[in-house]
Protein backbone atom coordinates (compact mmCIF):
# COMPACT_ATOMS: atom_id res chain seq x y z
CA UNK A 1 0.00 0.00 0.00
CA UNK A 2 1.34 3.16 -0.72
CA UNK A 3 2.21 6.19 1.70
CA UNK A 4 -1.10 8.66 2.00
CA UNK A 5 -0.97 12.37 0.72
CA UNK A 6 -1.23 13.94 4.20
CA UNK A 7 0.83 13.17 6.93
CA UNK A 8 0.28 14.29 10.71
CA UNK A 9 4.11 15.71 10.49
CA UNK A 10 2.90 18.32 8.27
CA UNK A 11 1.78 19.71 11.12
CA UNK A 12 5.16 21.15 12.14
CA UNK A 13 6.07 24.56 10.96
CA UNK A 14 9.42 25.14 9.23
CA UNK A 15 11.77 27.87 10.83
CA UNK A 16 13.03 30.13 8.49
CA UNK A 17 16.86 31.35 9.05
CA UNK A 18 17.50 35.16 9.89
CA UNK A 19 19.49 36.69 6.95
CA UNK A 20 21.71 39.38 7.34
CA UNK A 21 20.92 43.04 6.89
CA UNK A 22 17.57 43.82 5.61
CA UNK A 23 16.86 40.41 3.73
CA UNK A 24 13.25 38.99 4.93
CA UNK A 25 13.63 35.08 6.75
CA UNK A 26 11.80 33.00 3.92
CA UNK A 27 8.19 32.39 4.82
CA UNK A 28 7.09 29.55 6.69
CA UNK A 29 5.02 26.83 4.76
CA UNK A 30 1.00 26.76 6.32
CA UNK A 31 -0.01 24.06 8.96
CA UNK A 32 -1.90 21.83 7.90
CA UNK A 33 -4.60 20.71 10.90
CA UNK A 34 -4.19 17.40 12.51
CA UNK A 35 -7.63 16.50 12.82
CA UNK A 36 -8.13 16.93 9.09
CA UNK A 37 -5.15 15.05 8.13
CA UNK A 38 -6.07 12.05 10.66
CA UNK A 39 -9.64 12.60 8.97
CA UNK A 40 -8.35 12.35 5.63
CA UNK A 41 -5.89 9.37 6.57
CA UNK A 42 -8.99 7.19 8.11
CA UNK A 43 -11.19 8.03 4.93
CA UNK A 44 -8.25 6.67 2.50
CA UNK A 45 -7.86 3.88 4.60
CA UNK A 46 -11.23 2.56 4.32
CA UNK A 47 -11.46 3.69 0.52
CA UNK A 48 -8.58 1.10 0.77
CA UNK A 49 -9.29 -1.07 2.51
CA UNK A 50 -13.49 -1.44 0.85
CA UNK A 51 -11.57 -1.93 -2.80
CA UNK A 52 -9.16 -4.82 -1.87
CA UNK A 53 -11.53 -6.67 -0.33
CA UNK A 54 -12.24 -10.52 -0.98
CA UNK A 55 -15.31 -8.96 -2.79
CA UNK A 56 -14.05 -5.32 -3.75
CA UNK A 57 -14.27 -3.69 -6.91
CA UNK A 58 -10.55 -5.14 -7.48
CA UNK A 59 -11.92 -8.69 -7.45
CA UNK A 60 -14.40 -8.41 -10.67
CA UNK A 61 -12.79 -10.62 -13.01
CA UNK A 62 -16.24 -11.22 -15.27
CA UNK A 63 -19.24 -9.73 -16.83
CA UNK A 64 -21.62 -11.98 -18.94
CA UNK A 65 -24.68 -11.01 -20.64
CA UNK A 66 -27.61 -13.16 -21.29
CA UNK A 67 -28.82 -13.68 -24.45
CA UNK A 68 -30.49 -16.99 -24.37
CA UNK A 69 -32.97 -18.48 -22.16
CA UNK A 70 -30.65 -21.09 -20.62
CA UNK A 71 -27.07 -21.20 -20.23
CA UNK A 72 -24.23 -23.83 -19.32
CA UNK A 73 -21.88 -21.69 -16.82
CA UNK A 74 -18.20 -22.85 -15.80
CA UNK A 75 -14.30 -22.86 -16.60
CA UNK A 76 -14.41 -25.78 -18.99
CA UNK A 77 -14.41 -25.19 -22.70
CA UNK A 78 -18.50 -26.91 -23.11
CA UNK A 79 -19.94 -23.98 -20.95
CA UNK A 80 -22.28 -21.25 -23.01
CA UNK A 81 -20.77 -19.02 -20.91
CA UNK A 82 -17.28 -19.69 -20.56
CA UNK A 83 -16.11 -18.10 -16.99
CA UNK A 84 -12.20 -17.07 -16.28
CA UNK A 85 -12.14 -18.93 -12.92
CA UNK A 86 -13.81 -21.27 -10.72
CA UNK A 87 -14.92 -25.18 -11.49
CA UNK A 88 -15.46 -26.39 -15.07
CA UNK A 89 -18.89 -26.99 -14.85
CA UNK A 90 -20.83 -24.87 -11.91
CA UNK A 91 -24.40 -24.95 -13.32
CA UNK A 92 -27.29 -23.49 -15.33
CA UNK A 93 -28.96 -20.12 -15.50
CA UNK A 94 -32.23 -20.06 -16.99
CA UNK A 95 -35.52 -17.56 -17.26
CA UNK A 96 -38.73 -17.02 -18.57
CA UNK A 97 -39.42 -13.43 -18.98
CA UNK A 98 -38.42 -11.87 -15.32
CA UNK A 99 -38.48 -15.26 -13.49
CA UNK A 100 -34.79 -16.76 -13.22
CA UNK A 101 -33.55 -19.54 -12.08
CA UNK A 102 -30.21 -21.38 -11.03
CA UNK A 103 -29.63 -25.16 -11.10
CA UNK A 104 -26.23 -26.12 -9.83
CA UNK A 105 -23.93 -29.13 -11.51
CA UNK A 106 -24.15 -32.43 -9.64
CA UNK A 107 -21.18 -32.46 -7.48
CA UNK A 108 -20.28 -29.34 -7.38
CA UNK A 109 -19.28 -27.51 -4.16
CA UNK A 110 -21.50 -24.17 -4.15
CA UNK A 111 -23.11 -22.01 -1.25
CA UNK A 112 -26.34 -20.13 -1.89
CA UNK A 113 -25.91 -17.00 0.99
CA UNK A 114 -23.27 -18.86 3.01
CA UNK A 115 -25.52 -22.06 2.76
CA UNK A 116 -24.90 -25.00 0.61
CA UNK A 117 -26.59 -25.14 -2.62
CA UNK A 118 -28.31 -28.29 -3.58
CA UNK A 119 -31.04 -27.44 -5.68
CA UNK A 120 -32.70 -25.29 -8.35
CA UNK A 121 -33.42 -22.01 -6.81
CA UNK A 122 -34.91 -18.36 -8.11
CA UNK A 123 -31.86 -16.76 -9.01
CA UNK A 124 -32.56 -13.01 -7.50
CA UNK A 125 -30.60 -9.75 -9.56
CA UNK A 126 -29.54 -6.82 -7.98
CA UNK A 127 -32.68 -5.08 -8.27
CA UNK A 128 -34.78 -7.68 -5.98
CA UNK A 129 -35.03 -6.77 -2.20
CA UNK A 130 -32.91 -9.41 -1.52
CA UNK A 131 -29.86 -10.61 -4.64
CA UNK A 132 -28.73 -13.94 -4.68
CA UNK A 133 -25.13 -14.83 -4.16
CA UNK A 134 -23.43 -17.82 -5.50
CA UNK A 135 -20.26 -19.24 -3.89
CA UNK A 136 -17.69 -21.46 -5.66
CA UNK A 137 -14.31 -22.53 -4.75
CA UNK A 138 -14.46 -22.44 -1.33
CA UNK A 139 -16.14 -18.92 -0.96
CA UNK A 140 -13.51 -17.45 -2.59
CA UNK A 141 -15.24 -16.91 -5.86
CA UNK A 142 -19.01 -15.60 -5.68
CA UNK A 143 -21.25 -15.02 -8.72
CA UNK A 144 -24.24 -12.93 -8.49
CA UNK A 145 -26.74 -11.37 -11.27
CA UNK A 146 -27.38 -7.97 -11.90
CA UNK A 147 -30.44 -5.96 -14.30
CA UNK A 148 -29.53 -3.22 -16.44
CA UNK A 149 -32.77 -2.24 -18.42
CA UNK A 150 -34.00 -4.90 -19.71
CA UNK A 151 -31.38 -6.85 -19.91
CA UNK A 152 -29.84 -9.65 -17.31
CA UNK A 153 -25.96 -10.28 -16.85
CA UNK A 154 -23.71 -12.30 -14.47
CA UNK A 155 -21.22 -10.78 -12.50
CA UNK A 156 -17.94 -12.88 -10.94
CA UNK A 157 -15.81 -12.32 -8.30
CA UNK A 158 -12.51 -14.07 -7.14
CA UNK A 159 -10.41 -13.26 -4.35
CA UNK A 160 -7.38 -14.26 -6.64
CA UNK A 161 -8.36 -11.91 -9.28
CA UNK A 162 -5.12 -10.34 -10.77
CA UNK A 163 -6.65 -7.12 -10.62
CA UNK A 164 -6.87 -7.48 -6.84
CA UNK A 165 -3.54 -9.42 -5.67
CA UNK A 166 -1.67 -6.90 -7.83
CA UNK A 167 -3.66 -4.35 -6.26
CA UNK A 168 -1.17 -0.91 -6.96
CA UNK A 169 -2.80 1.45 -4.27
CA UNK A 170 -4.20 4.91 -4.64
CA UNK A 171 -2.69 8.29 -5.50
CA UNK A 172 -4.33 11.50 -4.70
CA UNK A 173 -4.17 15.20 -5.40
CA UNK A 174 -2.84 17.21 -2.85
CA UNK A 175 -6.09 18.65 -1.79
CA UNK A 176 -6.89 20.65 1.37
CA UNK A 177 -8.75 22.10 3.96
CA UNK A 178 -9.92 24.69 0.94
CA UNK A 179 -11.37 21.95 -0.45
CA UNK A 180 -14.27 21.78 1.59
CA UNK A 181 -16.75 23.76 0.39
CA UNK A 182 -20.05 24.57 1.95
CA UNK A 183 -23.00 24.00 -0.81
CA UNK A 184 -26.65 25.85 -1.27
CA UNK A 185 -29.04 23.29 -1.66
CA UNK A 186 -31.41 24.22 -4.91
CA UNK A 187 -34.36 21.31 -4.60
CA UNK A 188 -36.10 20.73 -8.39
CA UNK A 189 -39.77 19.91 -8.55
CA UNK A 190 -41.02 16.59 -7.19
CA UNK A 191 -40.28 13.27 -9.35
CA UNK A 192 -38.01 14.55 -11.19
CA UNK A 193 -35.07 12.87 -13.15
CA UNK A 194 -31.93 13.36 -15.13
CA UNK A 195 -30.85 10.62 -17.83
CA UNK A 196 -27.39 9.20 -16.99
CA UNK A 197 -25.57 7.29 -19.25
CA UNK A 198 -23.58 4.32 -18.46
CA UNK A 199 -20.60 2.95 -19.88
CA UNK A 200 -22.75 -0.11 -21.84
CA UNK A 201 -24.43 2.62 -23.54
CA UNK A 202 -27.61 2.40 -21.17
CA UNK A 203 -29.48 5.67 -20.72
CA UNK A 204 -30.74 5.65 -17.15
CA UNK A 205 -33.70 8.23 -15.53
CA UNK A 206 -32.15 8.36 -12.13
CA UNK A 207 -34.04 10.57 -9.45
CA UNK A 208 -32.69 14.32 -9.49
CA UNK A 209 -33.81 16.04 -6.01
CA UNK A 210 -32.06 19.38 -6.71
CA UNK A 211 -29.06 20.72 -7.96
CA UNK A 212 -25.51 22.04 -5.70
CA UNK A 213 -24.93 25.60 -5.95
CA UNK A 214 -21.06 26.74 -5.08
CA UNK A 215 -18.27 29.28 -5.45
CA UNK A 216 -14.69 28.76 -6.26
CA UNK A 217 -11.75 31.05 -7.28
CA UNK A 218 -14.37 33.76 -6.86
CA UNK A 219 -16.48 32.18 -9.59
CA UNK A 220 -20.02 30.39 -9.11
CA UNK A 221 -20.41 26.96 -9.85
CA UNK A 222 -23.28 24.54 -9.77
CA UNK A 223 -23.42 20.04 -9.61
CA UNK A 224 -26.81 18.31 -10.27
CA UNK A 225 -27.26 15.68 -7.50
CA UNK A 226 -28.63 12.21 -7.45
CA UNK A 227 -31.00 10.85 -4.78
CA UNK A 228 -34.69 11.27 -3.61
CA UNK A 229 -35.32 14.12 -1.89
CA UNK A 230 -34.16 14.40 1.98
CA UNK A 231 -31.91 11.40 1.38
CA UNK A 232 -28.15 11.29 0.48
CA UNK A 233 -26.96 12.06 -2.29
CA UNK A 234 -24.96 11.47 -5.43
CA UNK A 235 -22.98 12.96 -7.42
CA UNK A 236 -21.13 12.27 -10.94
CA UNK A 237 -18.79 14.70 -12.27
CA UNK A 238 -15.80 15.71 -14.81
CA UNK A 239 -13.25 18.51 -14.70
CA UNK A 240 -10.10 19.95 -15.75
CA UNK A 241 -8.36 17.29 -14.76
CA UNK A 242 -9.94 14.52 -16.28
CA UNK A 243 -7.53 12.70 -18.69
CA UNK A 244 -5.22 14.80 -17.30
CA UNK A 245 -4.08 12.88 -14.26
CA UNK A 246 -7.58 11.96 -12.86
CA UNK A 247 -9.50 9.12 -14.34
CA UNK A 248 -10.84 10.54 -18.13
CA UNK A 249 -14.78 9.32 -17.01
CA UNK A 250 -15.10 11.84 -14.44
CA UNK A 251 -15.04 10.79 -11.00
CA UNK A 252 -17.80 10.07 -7.42
CA UNK A 253 -18.88 11.93 -4.48
CA UNK A 254 -21.22 10.29 -1.83
CA UNK A 255 -22.66 13.69 -0.15
CA UNK A 256 -24.91 14.25 2.93
CA UNK A 257 -28.56 15.16 2.65
CA UNK A 258 -29.04 18.52 2.97
CA UNK A 259 -29.30 20.29 6.52
CA UNK A 260 -32.16 21.83 7.87
CA UNK A 261 -31.22 25.24 6.23
CA UNK A 262 -30.17 23.82 2.61
CA UNK A 263 -26.75 23.75 2.96
CA UNK A 264 -24.39 20.71 1.98
CA UNK A 265 -20.80 20.39 2.32
CA UNK A 266 -18.75 18.98 -0.54
CA UNK A 267 -15.91 17.74 0.29
CA UNK A 268 -13.65 17.19 -2.97
CA UNK A 269 -11.13 15.64 -0.86
CA UNK A 270 -13.19 12.51 -1.35
CA UNK A 271 -13.88 12.56 -4.93
CA UNK A 272 -13.14 8.90 -6.12
CA UNK A 273 -12.78 6.82 -8.95
CA UNK A 274 -15.52 4.66 -10.30
CA UNK A 275 -15.02 0.94 -10.46
CA UNK A 276 -14.59 0.93 -13.90
CA UNK A 277 -10.99 2.64 -13.50
CA UNK A 278 -10.39 -0.88 -11.55
CA UNK A 279 -11.86 -3.15 -14.09
CA UNK A 280 -13.08 -3.57 -17.52
CA UNK A 281 -16.44 -5.65 -15.84
CA UNK A 282 -17.93 -2.69 -14.14
CA UNK A 283 -21.28 -0.80 -15.49
CA UNK A 284 -20.32 2.57 -14.32
CA UNK A 285 -22.71 5.63 -14.93
CA UNK A 286 -20.48 8.38 -16.61
CA UNK A 287 -20.32 11.98 -15.95
CA UNK A 288 -23.90 13.95 -17.52
CA UNK A 289 -23.17 17.01 -19.30
CA UNK A 290 -24.22 19.14 -17.06
CA UNK A 291 -21.71 18.15 -14.47
CA UNK A 292 -18.37 18.96 -16.43
CA UNK A 293 -17.19 21.66 -14.78
CA UNK A 294 -14.19 24.16 -16.30
CA UNK A 295 -12.64 23.93 -13.07
CA UNK A 296 -9.24 22.67 -12.18
CA UNK A 297 -10.19 19.86 -8.87
CA UNK A 298 -6.94 19.23 -7.65
CA UNK A 299 -8.46 17.19 -4.95
CA UNK A 300 -9.32 13.47 -4.21
CA UNK A 301 -8.39 10.18 -6.24
CA UNK A 302 -6.03 10.71 -9.67
CA UNK A 303 -6.12 7.88 -11.86
CA UNK A 304 -5.64 4.34 -11.36
CA UNK A 305 -2.98 2.59 -13.28
CA UNK A 306 -3.96 -0.89 -13.60
CA UNK A 307 -1.15 -3.67 -13.39
CA UNK A 308 0.45 -5.65 -16.15
CA UNK A 309 -0.86 -8.99 -16.21
CA UNK A 310 -3.80 -12.02 -16.21
CA UNK A 311 -7.07 -11.54 -14.55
Amino acid sequence: MRTWGWGLGAAVLALGLAGCGDKEAAPAPAAVDPAFAAEQQQWRQQRYTELHAPDGWTSLVGLHWLEHKAHYIGSGPGSGIRLAVGPAKLGMVAHRGDILTFTPERGAALTVDGKPLTGQIRFQSDRDPAPTLIGFDDGKGQLSLIHRGERYALRVKHADAYSRTGFTGLNYWPGGPDWRISARFVPHTAGKTLPIVDITGLTTEMPNSGALEFERDGKAWRLEALGEPGRELFVIFGDRTSGHGSYPAGRYLDLPAPDASGKVVIDFNHAYNPPCAFTPFATCPLTPPENRLDLKVEAGEQAYHTPQGGV
